[in-house]
């Protein structure tokens, strides 16, 4: 008997779970990995972009024949070309030459269409990111369109709650602590709070880009791991549900994304590099017999064109 799911967007959620063996120095705690590149665009942002256009729809900002307006280095829009493609809504993207040329030609595949802003030499920085923001804003007045605005879009977190669960099934409530990365803070805010319901006493560990550590109270400044550390807070982020910050550089995250590859047989992206950098510090200092959890959160296909990749050897 043939079992299929009513459509691609059934297929998002239940991700495997792996231990990292190999780029996990001996003593410390165990790391385990959520392979969220499993989702059908190869990224956590399938959650979030479902949760958020199901929610407009439901609530009539997102009527049938709209157009749904984005700005994004990439991974949310692709999670929104496809839902929209599934759906039959058309998408309009702010994006820029900054990200990868992969993701641009992914949106493009399902149909998207980009308006493009250029950065400063493919630099990430509160300037450019504002500037897509305000973008997406114009394009958004236009008869008929919804803007999803992520960064300001509280119903982002639902895509991620069913994420912490599955992680605390799959781990068998054996989890310690949780290492993620801060882009919009959904997916740290919604993994975060969906664990704590099982066991309050799990931290939560913040990662961002070390040249632009405004969570730690830092000066903004440029970057080079696509998908997080955006320049500024990020307008919904709740310092109260993390219990530390770690800060990764934009080439260790890149290094540690190439050695996943050649090491774990993990393909990744930087933003995934920079979580396990930082989930091995806080495994260094739990020690053995925990358990720290992190994300692999989308996949290295991504960024091949990209010196995460280009320039491997």
């Amino acid at each position: 008997m043939i079992t299929a799911t009513h459509s691609i967007l059934d297929a998002i959620g239940n991700t495997p779970l792996v231990e990292l063996r190999k780029v996990v120095p001996p003593g410390l705690a165990r790391i385990v990995a959520k392979l969220e590149w499993a989702n059908p665009t190869g990224s956590m942002k399938d959650r979030m972009a479902k949760a958020v256009i199901e929610r407009a729809e439901a609530d009539g900002r997102l009527r049938p024949g709209g157009t749904v307006v984005e700005y994004t280095a990439g991974t949310t829009g692709i999670s929104l070309a496809l839902v929209c493609a599934a759906k039959g809504y058309a998408l309009e993207i702010v994006f820029s030459d900054a990200f990868s040329l992969e993701k641009r030609r992914t949106m493009q595949a399902f149909g998207a269409h980009i308006t493009d802003v250029l950065s400063d030499n493919k630099n990430i920085n509160e300037k450019l990111i504002r500037t897509l923001m305000s973008t997406a804003e114009e394009i958004s007045l236009r008869p008929g369109h919804w803007y999803c605005d992520q960064l300001n879009n509280h119903d982002g977190i639902e895509g991620y709650l069913p994420l912490g669960d599955e992680l605390w099934q799959q781990t068998g409530g054996q989890i310690d602590a949780f290492v993620h990365a801060v882009s919009t803070a959904h997916s740290i805010h919604g993994v975060t709070k969906s664990l704590r319901k099982h066991n309050d006493r799990i931290l939560t560990i913040a990662v961002e880009p070390a040249e632009s550590a405004v969570l730690s109270g830092r000066p903004s400044g440029s970057h080079k791991i696509e998908g997080i550390g955006i320049g500024f807070l990020p307008p919904l982020w709740q310092p109260e549900l993390v219990n530390a910050i770690e800060t990764v550089t934009s080439e260790e995250a890149k290094a540690m994304a190439r050695r996943l590859a050649r090491e774990e047989g993990i393909f990744a992206g930087a933003s995934s590099g920079a979580n396990v950098v930082a989930a091995i510090r806080v495994a260094r200092q739990l020690g053995p017999g925990a358990t720290v959890a992190t994300i692999i959160v989308d996949s290295g296909l991504r960024y091949l064109s990209t010196d995460v990749y280009a320039e491997a050897r």
